[in-house]
């Protein structure tokens, strides 16, 4: 009867993948570490109803298309309304965010660009990863006459840069941030772009509305509990 109950138990376990198409930093270490670890680590101590979590990387095109054609399995991690094209949160199913960043560029020692200046980078590549959509930088970039270069990572794009072939990088804040704390710290200079703070949610399919109702009030409280918060500084 005993092992009954345990095959039972194991039966009504369902795993459900976090999608993420992060290989960067601190959003994902290469020891298994990283924001985005800890955050699915953090669901599963919560023993949301059974469910159990488990981190899946994905491409970011493919998880765009498994996601655009209805073939989505899983919930995906870290992501906002507007990089799916559903800012009015109509398509999916959207928590609120567990992390704040923002989207600053890096450019070389010595560069004569300012914001707010006439200075521009005009005819410059800017590093950016492949396959990843920026819409707020659209209209900046043109501004600029930037030439966008895809790298399959920010941490290529910064040594790209820190190698004199490229002449400025687009990316998170937190990514740039651990970069320096673990590499060269003032190897470059930083200003912060014109889009909107980058809140990292969870996009959880309209079919998932079960999984949504177990995780949505979790990850709106993860902000104010204290072991959220001490995981975190970690990364800072």
């Amino acid at each position: 009867m005993l092992w009954v109950g345990v095959l039972c138990g194991a039966a009504q376990a369902e795993v459900i993948p976090v999608y993420t198409s992060a290989q960067v930093a601190p959003l994902v270490l290469p020891d298994g570490s990283g924001i985005y670890p800890d955050m699915v680590a953090y669901l599963n101590r919560q023993k949301l109803g059974g469910l159990s979590f488990k981190l899946v990387y994905l491409p970011r095109k493919r998880l765009q298309l498994k996601a655009e054609s209805g073939e989505l399995d899983g919930i995906v991690i870290g992501m906002m309304p507007h990089w799916f094209d559903d800012s009015a949160q109509k398509k999916y199913l959207w928590t609120a965010p567990f992390a704040l960043d923002r989207y600053v560029v890096a450019l070389p020692p010595g560069s004569r660009y300012t914001p707010g200046t006439t200075g521009t980078l005009t005819g410059g590549s800017l590093g950016m990863v492949l396959g990843y959509s920026y819409p707020d930088l659209h209209e900046w970039m043109r501004q600029q006459g930037l030439v966008r270069a895809d790298a399959l990572s920010d941490e290529h794009n910064l040594e790209k840069l820190r190698l004199g072939r490229l002449d400025s990088v687009a990316l998170a804040e937190s990514v740039l941030r651990y970069y320096r704390k673990h590499h060269q710290p003032d190897a470059f200079l930083v200003y912060p772009l014109p889009s909107r703070q980058t809140e990292r949610r969870f996009l959880v399919p309209r079919g998932m509305t079960a999984v949504y109702d177990k995780i949505a009030p979790v990850v709106r409280k993860a902000k104010d509990d204290p072991e959220w918060q001490h995981a975190m500084l970690r990364y800072e």
